[in-house]
């Protein structure tokens, strides 16, 4: 059985890795074309475009994976079906059930690959790829925002109408404080602010105005340091998508929203589904198992594939769907993202039952 198990192993690595190298060199095809029209602005060049497009394959190859390994284990078994190879596995005891269990040990490496790279490698390559087209361009952050950036801190909302492309750095600065009333206590206002860490940043040329019952006084202060749940990492939202953010920072950025009393349910979906993602691979290597069921007279390998493809599809936009009536109906966040795996764990279960009765 382990020489049988390394035998698909390496058909569908194999098939799997050629179908992602495909997809890859697809969509840096049409990124980078999709970058040429930025050429020239600022000091963005063709060198810089192909960095950037070379930074984002990471979320690409992320994304692609369930699809990537739905094709390639398709195309495997589809392979040694029309060879009658996986008629003679079924002949020396191979059990429909027993294949299933073989392929979810075989999709454990692209569920740990998954994670990896959507834990460890996308955000991070997203987030360079972002800071060098903003810092080559001469961009700013929060540039489409007609009065800049709003967050609520506790008792403050803090207004920023610059954010530098590291968002390590911020620019005019406005900090409204509220006492337990509800009344306004105070208005600091910052021309530069500069993250040192833990927490805290360093901002200058600050004009404090305080208001009390006696009546209104006003601090001017070169540099002053500002302890803040605001970070790099939740100002970092603001150009990255949450799909292509880790679910570490997703789960730090609602429990931001949460504590602020404000809705998170987008951020909760994305975090969610950042969880499940990686066992996605797993339910479609159980979808393609039934397609080396069906005689090759039924459908050749490229109906199959093509089969495969159109699932695939189906699948992403479903889970897309699936997100945003989460957010309409108030889903619970883990129900809205573990729902479209398992309608299509059960259909292939179900098709598997169909196969085996047959």
């Amino acid at each position: 059985m382990d020489t049988l198990r390394n035998y698909l192993a390496r058909e569908i690595y194999a098939a799997t890795a050629f179908v992602l190298a495909a997809f890859l060199s697809l969509f840096a095809f049409f990124d980078l074309i999709n970058e040429l029209t930025d050429i020239g602005r600022g000091g963005y060049r063709l060198q810089h475009a192909l960095a950037f497009v070379a930074l984002t394959m990471p979320s690409r190859a992320y994304e692609s994976f369930p699809l990537a390994v739905l094709i390639g284990t398709l195309y495997a078994l589809s392979h040694l079906a029309a060879n009658s190879e996986y008629t003679v596995m079924r002949s020396s005891g191979l059990a429909p059930w027993g294949a299933m269990s073989t392929l979810f040990r075989i999709g454990l490496v692209f569920a740990v690959a998954t994670f990896v790279f959507g834990e460890l490698v996308a955000p991070v390559s997203e987030r360079a790829a972002r800071q060098l087209k903003l810092s080559t361009t001469s961009s700013i952050v929060a540039s489409d925002f007609h009065t800049g950036l709003w967050v609520k801190d506790d008792r403050r909302f803090v207004n920023v109408r610059e954010v530098e492309s590291d968002t390590n750095s911020l620019s005019d600065v406005r900090v409204f404080e509220f006492d337990d009333q509800y009344r306004l206590k105070s208005i600091s206002f910052a021309k530069h602010g500069q993250y040192i860490g833990k927490n805290v940043w360093r901002l200058r040329d600050i004009v404090n105005t305080v208001f009390t019952a006696d009546g209104t006084s006003i601090e001017r202060l070169p540099e002053a340091e500002w302890t803040s749940i605001l970070t790099p990492d939740i100002l970092a939202v603001l150009f990255i998508v949450p799909d292509r953010m880790s679910a570490w920072n997703l789960y730090q950025y609602s429990r931001h929203l949460t504590e602020n009393r404000q809705r998170a349910d987008r951020y909760e979906i994305a975090m969610w589904k950042k969880l499940v993602y990686p066992f996605v691979s797993l339910v479609m290597m159980a979808l393609a198992l039934p397609f080396a069921y069906v005689h090759v007279r039924a459908g050749g390998v490229g109906v199959k594939v093509f089969s495969g493809i159109m699932l695939g599809v189906f699948f992403h936009f479903l889970n897309s769907l699936f997100s945003h009536l989460g957010l309409l109906q108030n889903w619970q966040p883990f129900v809205a993202a573990v729902l479209p795996s398992m309608l299509f764990l059960a259909a292939a279960t179900l098709m598997m039952w169909w196969a085996e009765r047959r």
